[in-house]
């Protein structure tokens, strides 16, 4: 069951949930708060709900916490449907179809190949419909819809796009190009039907939790945004972004598009800390997350990282890592050897063979003193 939550949206961040699991049950207890300031698709959030932590998490892209949010929330499967029969009723009697229609003329040619016409005016309305930054049910419904709005439609007729990697957007002119070399068209989907289904699948029979905190901030101020958990967090378990490996506003520039983003790659806009490509900068927006993170956590706390990088070597990653939290914390003491995993394989290589990116990972666990 627990499966179905984390699979609601993929993207490219190996933080799988049976680590997070692991971690979660080994450094916290019942009732502890855990905390995660980059949380990315929520599988931190999740795992310490079902284990009954009191869980919370931030992130500064409206993707992360959209995606964090829904798995955060203790919502009924009979709350979304009715929410979704509302929705498609108002489409479909008040003519929003033609607005809609009227509204994708003015996209770029990307979307009208990229999607069905049908589907995209359906896409359209509900980008424009849906108070997903407020309001619980429809940030869920926009989690369904984010992940469905792009993937392998020869594999999943769920998918609501042409052809593409589920993980990332690729760029707008390299999927033209890709599509017209090999004459692909995007098929039709029924998006509210897709969406019932999907809530269906992934809360029926979903056990009942306590809901969980997210907000959408930068790591930086996360004392500011949770000044009800000062104090009170046992364990930090998260992933920060990797040194020079990807970019999070290029690779997800489609589902920001849906949450009312630009119709195109964005780069800064949403963060300048998006991928720095120098260690010193690099360790200095870590010291600084860590300093804007250090008000919520007990004198004595645990703090679990997965970080990667292409070019680092693992002492000379460890050594940054270690400097990072020492500038922060009174105390700094290394729990277990750094464990290396290695990543077998990316989505986005079948569709843009010749991208590089991160080739480890490597996982640290601390006890620090606040």
């Amino acid at each position: 069951m627990r499966n179905r939550l984390h699979s609601i949206c993929p993207y490219f961040a190996m933080f799988p949930a049976k680590f997070v699991r692991e971690k979660v049950e080994r450094f916290s207890k019942e009732n502890d708060w855990v905390f995660d300031p980059f949380s990315g698709r929520g599988t931190t959030v999740l795992e310490a709900r079902l284990a009954g932590r009191k869980a919370a998490a931030s992130d500064i892209y409206p993707v992360a916490y959209c995606l964090s949010r829904a798995k955060a929330e203790a919502l009924t499967l009979e709350a979304v449907t009715n929410r979704i029969d509302a929705l498609e009723f108002d489409y479909r009697r008040n003519d929003h179809e033609a607005d809609a229609a009227r509204a994708s003329e003015g996209l770029p040619p990307f979307f009208r190949r990229a999607f069905y016409h049908t589907t995209l005016r359906e896409l359209i309305f509900l980008r424009q419909a849906l108070i997903w930054r407020t309001d619980p049910v429809d940030c869920f419904m926009a989690a369904l819809v984010l992940g469905s709005l792009h993937g392998e439609m020869d594999r999943s007729p769920s998918c609501f796009s042409n052809q593409m990697p589920r993980t990332i957007a690729l760029k707008p002119d390299y999927s033209l190009r890709y599509w017209a070399e090999r004459r692909l068209f995007p098929r039709k989907r029924a998006v509210f039907d897709i969406l019932r289904s999907r809530a269906a699948f992934r809360l029926e029979g979903f056990p009942p939790v306590e809901h969980g905190l997210v907000r959408l901030s930068d790591a930086r101020l996360t004392a500011l945004a949770f000044p009800e958990i000062t104090g009170q967090v046992s364990l930090v378990l998260s992933s920060p972004p990797y040194l020079d490996v990807t970019s999070f506003e290029e690779d997800q520039w489609l589902r920001l598009w849906f949450l009312g983003g630009e119709p195109r790659p964005t780069w800064g806009k949403v963060s300048k800390d998006d991928r720095h490509s120098t260690p010193a900068g690099y360790w200095r927006f870590l010291s600084e997350a860590w300093a804007g993170f250090r008000p919520l956590l007990k004198r004595d706390a645990v703090i679990v990282l997965r970080m990667g990088s292409k070019r680092l070597a693992l002492r000379e990653l460890e050594a940054g890592v270690v400097a990072t939290l020492t500038a922060v914390f009174s105390a700094v003491r290394e729990l277990e050897r750094p464990c290396v995993s290695e990543i077998r394989s990316r989505q986005a290589r079948c569709f843009n063979p010749g991208v590089a990116g991160c080739q480890r990972e490597i996982d640290f666990a601390f006890a620090v003193r606040a």
